[in-house]
């Protein structure tokens, strides 16, 4: 796993880099966030390819306690990737939401990501 650090107006943007899925469980996902918050990042973008498929399950409760983790701690997360493979309906209300809501953003492309951690 590589980190490649973005900088836009002042703030440290963590974005992960790696062929592998490096988040695979609820812990795994709460140690990047520990990790990477302690080294001052409070932006953090991650593909979708990096993450378990049970994350996009929403019935497996992986994504809301990873995501109410960054919520708790006010880490901004973006997860980079094509997320039309998706049937579930649940799970696209749950991706217009957290898009609309911004502390959690489902994009198509890294300059998406950075774009909105710009703001």
């Amino acid at each position: 796993m590589k980190i490649e650090t973005h900088t836009l107006n002042d703030t440290n943007i963590a974005e992960i880099i790696s062929d592998n899925e490096i988040i695979k469980t609820t812990d795994d996902g709460l140690d990047l966030l520990g990790n990477l918050y302690y080294q001052g990042f409070d932006k953090i973008i991650v593909y979708e390819k990096n993450i378990t498929p049970a994350f996009f399950d929403l019935k497996t409760g992986i994504a809301g306690e990873i995501l109410q983790k960054f919520s708790t701690y006010r880490v901004r997360l973006a997860i980079v990737g094509d997320f039309s493979k998706y049937e579930s309906k649940s799970l696209k209300d749950f991706i217009f939401e957290s898009n609309k809501m911004g502390q959690v953003y489902f994009l198509s492309s890294l300059s998406e990501g950075l774009e909105r951690f710009s703001k």
